[in-house]
């Protein structure tokens, strides 16, 4: 089986975001970047769930890579996960002020909820959405997501990988000069 992969932005995506960002003139640079990282339903299961498709490592490795990632690159995270749209809306808006960006696996809500989308929108923080998977050589249903237009970037088909190199992207780009 080959492996593909997306890494979709673009140039007009991220200055539309900077400028709609509370953070517009960057940090100092011994501060420290705050990034939400949010896991959506079922990837609690990651490891278990379809390792074909979704690798084998635990999700608890999962967060353990991105925290080391996060240390080397001089960010700090919190990760949660849930399967419960309500539990992520409500994290959101209660790391409004804390976070700089926002990288978020929506998982199935990927395809229909607005009211993710709309939370993510209405926090003014930059976003990159990530998937364990190219959600674009699965099925039709898979390949719509309503949460890709408002994000800075998308990052799919990497494994966990995908939050590392959102990581980088936040830590290279002028995204993460917010």
């Amino acid at each position: 089986m080959s492996r593909s992969f997306t890494i979709t932005c673009t140039y007009a995506a991220f200055a539309a975001r900077i400028i709609g960002s509370k953070r517009v003139g960057g940090h100092h640079d011994m501060e420290r970047r705050k990034v939400l990282i949010l896991h959506g339903p079922n990837l609690n299961l990651t490891g278990f769930r379809e390792p074909e498709l979704y690798g084998k490592k635990p999700l608890a490795e999962i967060d353990e890579d991105i925290h080391r990632a996060a240390d080397e690159y001089g960010m700090e995270v919190r990760i949660l996960q849930s399967n419960h749209e309500g539990v992520l809306i409500d994290t959101i808006q209660e790391h409004r002020k804390w976070a700089d960006a926002i990288v978020v696996n929506p998982g199935a809500l990927t395809h229909y909820s607005y009211a993710l989308r709309d939370a993510l929108v209405s926090v003014r923080i930059p976003v990159v959405e990530v998937h364990l998977t190219n959600v674009q050589s699965r099925e039709e249903f898979r390949r719509v997501s309503v949460v890709s237009p408002i994000c800075v970037g998308t990052i799919a088909g990497f494994g966990s990988n995908s939050y590392i190199l959102a990581l980088q992207a936040l830590k290279t780009t002028e995204v993460g000069a917010i």
